[in-house]
């Protein structure tokens, strides 16, 4: 109030209006408090960090289980994860392989996250539906026309067998170990079956997971489950120089080549000759063939368009 009166008194011996006054020094004041920027919106947390990474790498695409902590556990998340992961690499035409792998040194895959739901359940499960997450994520591995390689550095466990076991080729760290526990907890392996079933002898196999026993690389190796076996330090030496030499092979050829296979696989022998006798001179027919064919003849290199 004082302040108002020695403003007026002010204005009065200036001559100017007590008014107009009173509306300079509101001006002058909403000025003041234009300049003070308004305040921050409470910041949002972080969304919860992705369980599966993807990146590219060159010609090859990286997708990484990032689940250390929990030993790289698969739930739904991390189905969805991959099967995005093999979608996105198919759509590059750059990207001539797959690297399959978990974060850290312990463990490619343990299985199943079995305290991933109130009912300790992992996935997600309605009896009335014939898919579900790891369903989709196998048939995923079987349309890929992409070679896919697991790079193991750690142990490989139930469902983590059977990611294994979906990638075309294995590396294995000297380290890791292998088995089916289920019977253990209730459950039988009964997902990755199928896998196993084309990678393993039938007695092996039940014995395996029967006894929930856990294997050895070297076993592994022995059981032609993993191509290779190194210790950890070779590992990432190893996959490159495995990675390497599939860059100079023609990506049309493996992409018809694992179909073929896949094909063949049902079928009888006399199935299988007809379709590899129609499948062949369609092959020879692709860009990729009569490039090989001409750096053949030409005594080079071929350079491969993957069509």
């Amino acid at each position: 109030m004082a302040a108002e009166q020695r403003g007026r008194k002010k204005a009065r011996s200036e001559g100017r209006s007590p008014r107009k006054a009173g509306v300079a020094n509101a001006t002058r004041s909403r000025s003041k408090a234009t300049i003070n920027p308004p305040s921050k919106p409470p910041s949002k947390p972080s969304p919860a960090a992705a369980p599966v990474r993807c990146e590219s790498r060159g010609p090859v695409y990286w997708i990484t289980i990032d689940r250390a902590e929990r030993r790289n556990a698969i739930n739904d998340d991390v189905a969805r994860g991959i099967a995005d992961g093999l979608r996105a690499a198919e759509a590059q035409p750059g990207i001539r392989a797959v690297v399959l792998t978990g974060a850290g040194d312990k463990a490619f895959c343990a299985g199943g996250d079995l305290q991933a739901g109130p009912d300790d359940s992992p996935f997600e499960s309605d009896p009335a539906r014939l898919d579900n997450a790891i369903l989709d994520l196998f048939r995923t591995f079987e349309q890929c026309g992409l070679p896919t390689i697991a790079r193991v550095n750690g142990h490989a466990l139930a469902g983590g067998l059977g990611l294994m076991c979906a990638c075309d080729l294995a590396i294995a760290v000297e380290t890791a170990t292998f088995g089916v526990p289920e019977s253990g907890v209730g459950l039988f392996p009964m997902m990755i079956l199928p896998y196993l079933l084309r990678a393993m002898p039938r007695r092996r196999l039940l014995e395996w997971c029967i006894t929930g026993a856990r294997f050895t690389a070297a076993e592994a190796l022995e059981a032609e489950l993993v191509n290779r076996v190194v210790p950890a330090a070779d590992l990432d030496r190893e996959l490159d120089a495995l990675l390497a030499q599939i860059a100079t092979r023609s990506p049309t050829a493996i992409r018809l080549g694992k179909r073929g296979l896949r094909a063949i696989e049902h079928m009888t022998l006399a199935q299988a000759f007809e379709y590899a006798g129609l499948m062949l001179p369609n092959m020879a027919r692709t860009e990729d063939a009569r490039e090989g064919f001409r750096a053949f003849r030409e005594k080079r290199s071929p350079s491969f368009s993957g069509r």
